[in-house]
């Protein structure tokens, strides 16, 4: 392979790996909030629609952090 495609693989880990972590952390904190919104009597259209954002978040984050993995694992096999 060439040395573009490995140095390719390790940019897309090394961006996406952080980002994934950032939005799942950040994705079960709003979902923890959306939580509280709900038990405080709020809405139920307010808790659910911020619940359902909370997830999206939460589940997008989980997706980068899988194709990181991906890169990651795609970038090893490559420097062998």
């Amino acid at each position: 392979m060439s040395v573009h495609s490995i140095d390719q693989q390790y940019r897309n880990w090394l961006v996406k790996a952080p980002l994934g972590l950032v939005l799942t952390g950040l994705g079960a904190s709003l979902i923890s909030d959306a939580a509280i919104t709900r038990y405080s009597g709020a809405p139920t259209l307010r808790w659910v629609g911020y619940g359902t954002l909370a997830l999206t978040v939460f589940n997008s984050g989980l997706c980068i952090l899988a194709d990181a993995a991906k890169h990651r694992a795609h970038y090893e096999r490559l420097r062998e």
